[in-house]
């Protein structure tokens, strides 16, 4: 496809990387790597070269980061919520005396753990309901354009 099809100055498709492989970060910002890269955790992968000395050397292996993932963050944010979940648990079961609830016409009595709970739950529902229907609108509006 010729480059007045494309629109002149797009890319040429399934292109990666900069026009000209041998441009130095140095003079290109944009081919900087960010700081922040460098503090990702690394893994040794082993060359396939056997060690010189009986000790074994470090130079036979080469470092590379290991890059954050979906599954990973998944799985911190599971540890997270069973953690949360065992404190609620053991607040709630330690708060088992009962506390008489008035709301509106309607009276009854309930653990104070439970009540707690109860006043949680409905707390993150009036920040949840507004914010999703926040959310929706900016979908529906990026959609648009």
């Amino acid at each position: 496809m010729s480059d007045e099809r494309r629109g002149g100055d797009s890319p040429t498709w399934g292109r990666v990387g900069p026009e000209d492989p041998t441009a130095d970060p140095a003079t290109h910002p944009a081919l900087r790597v960010p700081d922040a890269v460098s503090e990702q955790p690394t893994v040794a992968v082993p060359t396939g070269e056997a060690p010189d000395g009986p000790e074994g050397d470090d130079s036979t292996t080469v470092r590379r980061a290991i890059p954050a993932t979906r599954t990973g963050g998944l799985w911190s944010a599971l540890i997270l919520s069973a953690i949360v979940l065992i404190f609620l648990l053991v607040f709630i079961l330690q708060n088992t005396t009962p506390v008489e609830i008035t709301f509106l016409w309607l009276t009854g009595s309930l653990p104070t753990g439970v009540a707690l709970l109860f006043a949680a739950i409905a707390g993150v529902l009036l920040v949840a309901i507004p914010g999703t229907g926040r959310i929706l609108q900016l979908r529906r509006e990026a959609r648009r354009h």
